[in-house]
């Protein structure tokens, strides 16, 4: 919703929002902007001469400003059906989907094509580094949007990427997740069917051949070219185990190699599927090498916030046990036998219903140490994940707690990794802080 703000305002519209916890970096990126924000949902926050109201998908029947929109027919509209009919017609359309590695992938083929001079439009679920800011319209046919299978509003139960009507479509991967929408994988697996039908015929599906839920959604339909990564058409040789250099090959033929920041097998697949985009846009392959040798990475998407004493303190996205267990393999691969400590909070719908408390224990076993946070309304103890983790496990009630005990414990060439789809409470300062002292 902020991305689309961005675009609302420099396609020429004034834009003003609200939101109940609004946190960086998407709060300073706002900011910076020019967007006006209103913290909670107040009826009295709604334009009355307004043209056009952006409802997101946490509203809800019943929320009093919500009620008051209905009761006044005032005019609104979900934020993916805005982009599709205001800045995604007549444009070619690069979309990513996918359980994970959507805002990263997307970042990558973003850069990849603006490094190639295409000034391409954007709409990214994370702030890339290259860019400073998560959405632009661009000034060419080419549009990156990262094309999440969440639903679309309260009176569109479909996912937002039905809307987007990409022409090439990167599939990463699909996984059991969002269990506060979707009964089952099949009901996922369905949704991205949904998506495949809207693909043209002259267009490319870029997919994971080592995904066998993917493979199942292609025999559901597919009408459009495919070219598989993974192990499929587009592969990686590693040349360091870390993932920071490798050599892509596509159908045999060598196209380069990849020097870069990033680290894990996840991201060398985010890779090849960002290079296979790109050259259906018109990049070689060799030039997408190139752009990737510059690619700065996603604020919090395994981001360095600072190093203090020795210690050193990292900030992730993780929320799924897949995201969680590729990520501490990605930082185990560049530190080698040093320390790992690990903070997760469990805040997406999917981690507070409980629904992968089975395989958490298991995703955080690459860690030395794990700290887990317990936060309010949760809807479930993690004191069993805690059991399962034995000795390196830890379970905490308060935020500043939990920064004061990992602080009196790091040691000298520690990573402090911290795991989190929200704010975590601001946790990564305080810790940096607290080192400092």
């Amino acid at each position: 919703m902020g991305g689309i703000a961005l675009l609302a305002r420099e396609h020429g519209h004034q834009v003003t929002g609200s939101d109940s916890n609004v946190y960086p970096p998407m709060s300073t990126m706002l900011a910076e902007q020019g967007v006006d924000i209103m913290q909670g949902f107040q009826s009295q926050d709604l334009p009355a001469n307004a043209d056009a109201i952006v409802v997101g998908n946490v509203m809800k029947r019943g929320l009093e400003v919500v009620e008051y929109m209905l009761d006044r027919n005032l005019p609104y509209i979900s934020g993916p059906q805005w982009l599709g009919e205001n800045i995604l017609r007549d444009r070619w359309v690069l979309a990513v989907a996918g359980t994970h590695g959507k805002t990263t992938t997307s970042s990558m083929l973003a850069w990849i094509l603006e490094y190639a001079g295409l000034k391409p439009g954007f709409l990214i679920g994370g702030v890339p580094e290259n860019f400073g800011v998560s959405a632009r319209l661009g000034d060419s046919p080419f549009f990156v949007v990262e094309a999440d299978e969440y639903d679309t509003a309260f009176f569109d139960k479909r996912s937002k990427f039905v809307h987007y009507h990409p022409r090439t479509v990167i599939l990463n991967n699909l996984e059991y997740d969002h269990a506060d929408i979707f009964p089952n994988v099949e009901a996922i697996k369905t949704q991205f069917h949904h998506l495949m039908r809207t693909v043209p015929g002259s267009g490319l599906a870029v997919v994971n051949a080592q995904d066998a839920n993917l493979r199942d959604t292609l025999a559901m339909g597919c009408w459009t070219p495919v070219e598989t990564f993974a192990d499929g058409d587009w592969r990686a040789e590693y040349l360091q185990a870390d993932g920071s250099e490798f050599r892509v090959f596509c159908k045999g033929d060598e196209q380069g190699i990849v020097r870069w920041s990033l680290l894990g097998e996840h991201n060398v697949n985010n890779a090849l599927a960002a290079i296979a985009a790109a050259r259906h846009a018109g990049v070689p392959a060799a030039h997408a090498i190139a752009a990737l040798a510059e690619f700065q990475g996603v604020k919090r998407r395994m981001q360095m916030r600072g190093q203090v004493r020795g210690v050193t303190v990292y900030d992730d996205f993780a929320h799924h046990p897949t995201a969680i267990t590729t990520t501490l393999a990605g930082l185990r691969a560049k530190v080698g036998n040093a320390r790992i400590v690990a903070l997760l909070e469990p805040r997406s719908n999917t981690m507070r219903m409980g629904t992968h408390k089975a395989q958490l224990a298991a995703s955080l076993q690459a860690a030395d140490q794990v700290f887990l946070y317990q936060p309010q309304g949760l809807g479930w103890d993690l004191a069993d994940v805690v059991d399962e983790l034995g000795e390196k496990g830890c379970l905490l009630h308060d935020v500043d707690e939990l920064a004061a005990l990992v602080t009196q414990q790091a040691q000298a060439g520690d990573h402090i990794l911290v795991m989190s789809n929200g704010g975590f409470g601001g946790i990564h300062d305080k810790l940096l802080v607290k080192l400092a002292v």
